[in-house]
């Protein structure tokens, strides 16, 4: 095992945690170590630096990675983050994931990730398009329709995906759309694709509500994150009948248990502060994951839910809307305690469902209607979430390992039909 829980001292390393997490599905499957190896290990990782021009004249050089992790079933795909934290872990880590969350829908690719080092709230719309295309100048040679299809993720933007379209489609000498997708619509996006990832997240809530034989209407929910897909998602939920009790950003969280007003919280957000909704609602992250609700959503980044604070999580389902919140050691302790944890692999796989659909509609040059898109989406999604379902009760085991089983089972079974084992 390459992640290690020492007292209380837990492995945050996502590129071990990932690896930690193929350790385990594949014991339950008893799969060759051969096999195992090849999956725990990034089939390439680019690194690159390029320099841009600033806008006081000044030249600063960026550095950027993209991982590809596994193209045995097709070309890798995964999103483009700007972030100051990224690392070359960080990225290979979430390369990894990405294979597994295409295999766990049942969609034609591997799994890539890529990431830029720089904070772009510091950058102007100018400088923030320019390192958009110097990036893509600098991976140009290991990505395309038929290779590697990236996608907006953390702090990037239909625009800054629509600047990397054209950069590739000037390097090609012709249009090329199929090279990623989250694209603004009018170059080739795909209705539904913003709303993608909530929805796919509030289809699989819906699912395990009805497990447990209750009603949207007797449902509370907290979210931690309230960006894109947490805003999205309660929403969503609101419209359901469920109660949304709290909400929360990187600056803190409010909740009332009476219900907050959410039109009231999304006005705030885009015009001021959450906090503004008023002192007696004040809440930290950090006790908003530990209220008792029915659902608990986190939306925000990796490691949120650890060894030092899963034994105070009282909520009965959890959906991970974000990419690697809870550490293996947390998850051991939630599933002891019989929490439903909808692993992001697939509670977050709507938007990369919808990027698949996007990159089909641009192949063929026909686009469907929003009708159409959300329709295939809750068709996959459902039909995920019980193969998912399924699979673990087979084996029991929980959503998490049974996901990653399911994902390599088929990346096993295509690697064999190329003779790579």
């Amino acid at each position: 095992m390459h992640a290690q829980v020492v007292g209380q001292i837990e492995s945050l390393n996502p590129f071990e945690i990932v690896q930690r997490q193929i350790d385990s599905a594949a014991a339950v499957l008893d799969l060759p170590s051969h096999v195992v190896e090849i999956l725990k290990k990034p089939k390439r990782v680019l690194a690159v630096s390029f320099s841009v021009r600033m806008d006081d004249g000044s030249v600063r050089v960026f550095e950027g990675y993209r991982s590809q992790h596994n193209d045995a079933i097709g070309p890798t795909k995964g999103g483009i983050r700007f972030h100051p934290d990224v690392t070359m872990d960080e990225v290979k880590a979430l390369s990894m994931w990405m294979s597994f969350k295409c295999g766990v829908v049942g969609l034609p690719y591997g799994g890539g990730k890529g990431g830029v080092i720089c904070d772009p709230h510091e950058l102007s719309k100018g400088e923030l398009e320019r390192v958009s295309r110097g990036f893509m100048e600098a991976i140009a040679d290991i990505v395309g329709p038929e290779k590697d299809i990236p996608a907006p993720d953390v702090y990037t933007t239909p625009q800054i995906m629509g600047w990397m379209m054209d950069t590739y489609s000037r390097i090609k000498g012709y249009n090329s759309p199929g090279v990623i997708t989250g694209k603004p619509l009018i170059i080739g996006g795909s209705k539904g694709r913003n709303e993608a990832t909530a929805r796919g997240c509030v289809y699989t809530i819906i699912e395990a509500l009805k497990e447990l034989g209750r009603t949207p209407e007797q449902t509370t929910v907290a979210i931690q994150g309230f960006g894109n897909a947490g805003r999205i998602a309660a929403d969503l939920l609101t419209e359901m009948g469920c109660k949304i009790v709290a909400v929360s950003d990187s600056k803190g969280g409010i909740y009332n248990p009476e219900g907050l007003d959410l039109k009231e919280a999304e006005r705030l957000k885009d015009t001021a502060s959450l906090l503004d909704y008023g002192a007696e609602y004040h809440i930290s992250n950090e006790d908003l994951l530990a209220l008792d609700v029915d659902i608990l959503i986190p939306a925000a980044l990796e490691n949120v839910i650890t060894t030092a604070n899963a034994d105070r999580i009282r909520a009965k389902i959890i959906a991970e809307a974000a990419n690697g919140p809870t550490t293996p050691g947390a998850d051991r302790i939630l599933n002891e305690k019989g929490i439903i944890v909808i692993p992001d692999i697939l509670a977050n796989a709507g938007g990369v469902t919808v990027s698949y659909f996007e990159w089909v509609q641009n192949l063929m040059n026909h686009y469907w209607t929003e009708e159409e898109v959300n329709s295939k989406l809750q068709e996959k999604m459902v039909h995920s979430y019980h193969a998912v379902r399924n699979l673990a009760k087979e084996y029991n085991t929980d959503l998490r390992t049974g996901a990653f089983m399911i994902s390599l089972l088929r990346i096993k079974e295509a690697m064999e039909a190329r003779g790579w084992v």
